[in-house]
């Protein structure tokens, strides 16, 4: 210690070992505060990168077969996806398709600081477009599953439903916040949103690593796509996120250096497993679709 800080130090009345535990409890906190936010970054890297290419698949299968004139090969895919003789719940499927590749590249796009610090009006208008796609997305979902129908159970209908009610929510309550000024907690409930829209990609990604890691489709029935697994994982894939944020919001809040650093590694543990669950759906269910 100089003899200037020492001097300054009993200046003020405070011990010199005061003084440099103070020291070193800021410095273990500033650490803990940087590997909290690499750990943050390092998920949404990960994350940005399978919904590109989640982005992709969906532009370049179900957009290339409406584009084609061919919306029947969206059975491939989907049963049910396409039926001859309903113009009108065709129409509500391929809307939310498509605002599915809008809103996964838009809200990736929300999410990018400097984006939000220099290109203000260009954050607010895409944020508009996103909730709107985001309420249309989640009606459209709503209509498909319970008048025309998809593979999986009542509990899983029920599920996916619950996601697309959060949607709801979650839009609404970003909106309002964004409107009565309140941007730190507009920030944190358009991240809630952007959670929210990405259940269904989080469910592909955990699917496929759950078969990664039991090595086949265990607890559930591939054909009729039914089974406790696909249950516990519609809960897991829709609703976790919304708890591991609010941790992750509290941990950046907190002064204790230990809940940074545990939160930090969880997330990376949970980004090391999403980019596994990202690889296996990659390779087998997006690119040989492309």
């Amino acid at each position: 210690m100089s003899a200037s800080s020492t001097t300054a130090a009993i200046a003020a009345g405070q011990p010199q070992g005061a003084l440099g535990t103070s020291r070193s409890d800021a410095d273990r906190g500033r650490t803990a505060g940087r590997l909290l936010r690499y750990a943050a970054g390092f998920w949404f890297c990960v994350a940005a990168l399978g919904q590109l290419i989640f982005a992709a698949y969906v532009a370049g299968f179900y957009g290339r077969a409406a584009a084609q004139g061919r919306p029947e090969l969206w059975n491939k895919v989907l049963p049910h996806g396409y039926v001859a003789g309903e113009p009108g719940l065709n129409l509500v499927l391929g809307m939310h398709l498509l605002f599915a590749v809008v809103i996964t590249i838009g809200g990736l796009l929300q999410l990018i600081p400097p984006l939000r610090r220099r290109l203000p009006a260009f954050h607010r208008w895409t944020g508009r477009a996103y909730l709107v796609a985001a309420v249309i997305m989640s009606v459209s979902g709503l209509v498909v599953i319970w008048m025309r129908g998809t593979v999986g159970d009542f509990a899983s209908h029920v599920i996916i439903s619950f996601n697309a009610l959060l949607i709801l929510t979650c839009a609404t309550v970003a909106w309002r916040r964004a409107r009565a000024h309140r941007f730190d907690l507009h920030r944190q409930w358009a991240l809630r949103l952007f959670l929210a829209v990405s259940g269904v990609w989080f469910f592909r990604v955990g699917l496929m690593f759950w078969i990664v890691v039991n090595q086949g489709p265990v607890g559930f029935d591939p054909d009729s796509f039914i089974g406790p697994a696909l249950t516990v994982l519609g809960l897991v894939a829709y609703f976790l996120p919304q708890g591991v944020v609010e941790l992750y919001l509290r941990a950046q809040q907190s002064r204790s250096p230990s809940a940074k650093v545990v939160m930090a590694g969880g997330l990376t543990a949970l980004s090391l497993m999403m980019a596994v669950g990202i690889a296996a759906a990659t390779a087998i269910m997006w690119l040989p679709r492309l």
